[in-house]
């Protein structure tokens, strides 16, 4: 189980709705239910889900561990990077969800490692073994997996201090003004859309932060490489919507139909660098951009030549 606290800066009509607020993995729909079942207090007093929450309340929620069946081994092959006794490096496909969900419970990458891997850390438990961080299932690129319990908690320190680092590279719809900026917001759910994340009031999420600058212009278009100081779910997209220029092709935070006739989002995580959780020496991993994404970029390149 996992035990988070918070405490709002204003009033909030039903505290599930305010929990949802702050927890991006967690339904509210699951939020009741942990109430229900005395879970949520509020000033040290177990409430419902419908109690009101005033600001500067400290607001508490015992979230159980997931029951689920265990995650099986599949023969998929996937691209290892780099592997040793500690940790192993991923490129992830565009399409491929990382671990098991709600209706995702097999063909998943953690599938694919319980097959090609010799072992997994067990941090995560059953349903996320060797997972330490995560990238969108429409979004392809790197990503590290934890091999034993000791390397886990060392790149979890990392990223969370903020010394991994995480860079992307996205193509976006339209012409940025700025060459390089900063994009600061809290993100959480969308009220018109559960499913959705959005840039919300700070108190109502959580605080996120963006480095972007301009590596390409194609005049209707830009290729830009982010980084990430922290590591919010869907942080580039939503920022990338900030900005007012969202990824090309993502369907969910930017056109619903694309020119490019793509499966996803052009967003690729191309840059790794960390610290060797049992070397100390400093490691650095790239990894080209697949072709598909390729395809698109020369294809504008060719059309600014012969404009």
């Amino acid at each position: 189980m996992r035990v988070e606290k918070f405490v709002p800066d204003e009033n909030f009509r039903r505290v599930d709705s305010y929990l949802s607020s702050m927890l991006v993995d967690v339904t509210r729909s699951a939020i009741k239910k942990i109430a229900d079942e005395g879970g949520v207090e509020i000033n040290g007093k177990k409430v419902r889900a419908s109690e009101e929450v005033r600001a500067g309340d400290e607001v508490t929620i015992t979230i159980p561990d997931p029951v689920a069946a265990e995650a099986k081994p599949e023969n998929i092959p996937i691209d290892i990077i780099y592997e040793d006794d500690d940790f192993a490096v991923i490129n992830k496909p565009q399409g491929m969800v990382v671990h098991a969900g709600a209706g995702n419970t097999e063909g998943t990458l953690v599938n694919a490692l319980l097959y090609n891997l010799d072992s997994l850390s067990g941090i995560n438990g059953v349903i996320r073994p060797g997972i330490v961080h995560r990238i969108d299932k429409d979004t392809s690129g790197l990503l590290i997996v934890a091999k034993n319990d000791k390397a886990h908690i060392e790149l979890s320190r990392q990223i969370s201090e903020k010394s991994c680092k995480r860079t992307y590279l996205a193509l976006l719809d339209g012409n940025l003004k700025e060459e390089s900026g900063k994009v600061e917001t809290y993100i959480g759910r969308s009220d018109g859309d559960r499913k959705k994340m959005a840039v919300v009031p700070e108190g109502k999420g959580r605080y996120a932060e963006t480095d972007w600058e301009v590596v390409e212009r194609f005049g209707d278009y830009t290729l830009c490489r982010f980084s990430l100081r922290t590591g919010r779910t869907h942080q580039i997209r939503v920022h990338a919507k900030y900005l007012g220029h969202p990824v090309v092709g993502d369907r969910v935070y930017g056109q619903k139909n694309c020119r490019f006739n793509l499966d996803g989002q052009l967003l690729h995580a191309y840059r790794l660098e960390f610290t060797h959780p049992s070397t100390g020496e400093r490691m650095s991993f790239e990894v080209p951009l697949p072709e598909y994404f390729e395809n698109v970029l020369c294809v504008l390149r060719a059309r600014n030549v012969n404009s």
